[in-house]
């Protein structure tokens, strides 16, 4: 199964993407570990190209989960490739909470989902991130495009018990108990 999860800043893709490649056991990559590398820096365009394509073809029949949407590192192809595209759409008053207790949760350390010697911090440009730049009108007609282009294996959540659902459904179609998932055209 190949699985990609979308969505807006803080609202757990990470978490998603980490569950998911328990319950499936296919590989997951972070996107934002790609991205970044000690520091906060950002890794060579070039580079970090080539590792999501290094990833996405390594995986090609084992399956993965991917976390992230950054159209840059193979999007297109991510997406086509997914059979499975989770859009986390959770509202803003939901995100900056759940930011607030991930920087308090990690302070002074680098998460999981994120490159080694990038350690959780919170500062003005990603709290406007959260709020205003990554909801911008460009980026919710990005969203709204990749849902025009797959209804079919889009799912998408609004809240946590939506997430929570998609999961004991998911968990259920592995193991053979039930139908097949498939996406949903819905975008409030």
């Amino acid at each position: 199964m190949k699985i990609a999860v979308i969505g807006y800043a803080a609202s757990g893709k990470s978490t998603l993407a980490a569950r998911l490649g328990e319950m499936t056991g296919c590989p997951v990559l972070f996107l934002d570990k790609v991205q970044f590398v000690p520091g906060w820096q950002e890794r060579d365009r070039a580079e970090a190209r080539g590792m999501v394509e290094d990833f996405l073809n390594e995986n090609r029949e084992r399956g993965w989960v991917i976390d992230g949407n950054y159209a840059n590192f193979h999007q297109e192809r991510r997406m086509a490739e997914a059979d499975l595209i989770f859009f986390m759409d959770f509202p803003r008053r939901v995100c900056l909470p759940q930011a607030l207790y991930r920087n308090w949760k990690y302070k002074g350390r680098a998460r999981e989902s994120i490159a080694e010697g990038c350690d959780e911090k919170m500062d003005l440009e990603f709290l406007m991130w959260i709020l205003r730049d990554g909801r911008s009108r460009e980026r919710r007609q990005q969203f709204r495009d990749l849902m025009e282009r797959y209804p079919r294996k889009v799912v998408v959540l609004k809240r946590h018990r939506d997430a929570r659902r998609c999961l004991e459904f998911l968990d259920r179609v592995l193991a053979g108990e039930t139908g097949k998932i498939t996406g949903n055209e819905e975008l409030r």
